[in-house]
């Protein structure tokens, strides 16, 4: 019996030297962090992270209720154990849009694996950057509001991020990232504000988000493959767009992307591709668009082969193959006379464009589908008819 208890008691004893070292908490304030959104709370953020990334044990890092100022910042893995990033408070970012340099990111997560992030909100305040791109005037470059660059095994979930000045989420290089029950929230008008930026990576998963927006509400980029979205409420924006590709000669593609169970409102496109008119190597394949709803959506159905965003058009054939592309159960209204636009490639025409089920009148009237370059098959209900040859 005494041998018995004495067990038990070492077994008691390593649990709960198990839970606590589990545990292992860091809280920002007290590492120096203050929550008035006045003191700069960088270099305490960065404190408590190296004491998360270097514990003994899965660590939480604390982001409690308050305004906590952080300029530029770069946290940096990768880390012996798990980290969970609880957000309960706002980051935000100082109101001069000099502050944040010109590395083109104001948090970054780099090298970084098996982190979960929880909650809370991220301000960039971007009114005065917005400004000053609009004035003309002499700009710092762009800055990416959280950015994940060859990272892996991340989940962010609950994130809310506003104004930011650049893409809101930019990912690269990255493998196996899920984003869910996310809100991003910048002014229609606001330049270049994507909501979520991929490109160069494989295995990622963004899910039941809301994301209102000057740009993409969500960009494909080169290099991205195994890309599933799904329960996207989109607008305002420019809607969801692979692309723009073919900005190089020498460029990767993006494969094997699905959209799916989503809602868009009064976006400037729906499901978008987009390249440049120049000659490339890049390729869009086996992407599909099902079970979505437009709702006054200007361009509900487009590609685009001849992107020129800035009128500095190369005025060339694009080089970029696409192929394999499935629009599948589209329903809404269109806010445009054409709710079907396929400019494909003079040199590289489009191939394998499947329709079915697309019902999209230009609200009570008969709208129209025009193709260039497209060559496709359509099946059941497809409204406008199918151009395809």
């Amino acid at each position: 019996m005494a041998k018995l208890a004495v067990s038990c008691t070492l077994f008691i004893f390593f649990i709960n030297t198990l839970f606590q070292s589990a545990s292992a908490a860091y809280n920002v304030i007290n590492f120096g962090a203050k929550p008035d959104g006045k003191s700069d709370a960088t270099q305490a953020f960065l404190r408590a992270w190296s004491s998360a990334c270097y514990s003994n044990s899965p660590a939480t890092l604390h982001v409690p209720r308050g305004l906590f100022l952080v300029k530029s910042i770069s946290f940096n893995g990768p880390c012996r154990h798990r980290i969970v990033f609880q957000i309960d408070g706002t980051i935000i970012a100082p109101s001069s849009y000099w502050s944040l340099g010109n590395s083109g990111f104001w948090i970054l997560f780099y090298k970084v694996n098996r982190l979960s992030m929880h909650g809370g909100t991220i301000d960039a305040t971007g009114a005065g950057y917005w400004a000053c791109r609009k004035s003309g005037k002499s700009c710092p470059p762009p800055t990416r509001s959280i950015s994940f660059v060859g990272a892996s095994n991340i989940v962010v979930s609950g994130l809310t991020s506003i104004n930011s000045r650049f893409f809101h989420i930019a990912i690269d290089e990255c493998v196996n990232i899920m984003l869910r029950k996310l809100k991003i929230n910048a002014p229609s008008w606001s330049p270049n504000t994507d909501g979520i930026h991929i490109q160069s990576s494989s295995g990622i998963t963004i899910s039941n988000s809301a994301i209102m927006t000057g740009d993409d509400c969500i960009s494909v980029g080169p290099g991205t493959k195994n890309l599933w979205i799904e329960r996207i409420a989109c607008g305002p924006g420019h809607g969801i767009s692979i692309g723009s590709l073919g900005a190089y000669a020498a460029e990767d593609g993006a494969k094997n992307v699905t959209v799916t169970d989503s809602i868009f409102t009064g976006t400037q496109n729906g499901v978008r591709i987009k390249t440049w008119a120049r000659p490339s190597n890049g390729f869009a394949r086996n992407i599909r668009f099902r079970n979505i709803i437009m709702t006054k959506v200007f361009n509900p159905i487009i590609i685009d082969q001849n992107y020129c965003p800035d009128n500095h058009c190369p005025h060339q054939s694009s080089g970029v193959t696409i192929s394999g592309v499935t629009y599948r159960n589209i329903e809404g209204t269109s806010a445009t006379p054409v709710a079907i636009n396929f400019g494909c490639s003079s040199s590289k025409p489009c191939t394998g464009i499947k329709l079915q089920g697309i019902v999209l009148p230009y609200f009570n009237k008969a709208a129209t589908a025009y193709c260039k370059n497209a060559r496709g098959s359509g099946s059941g209900v497809v409204v406008p008819g199918s151009c395809l040859g």
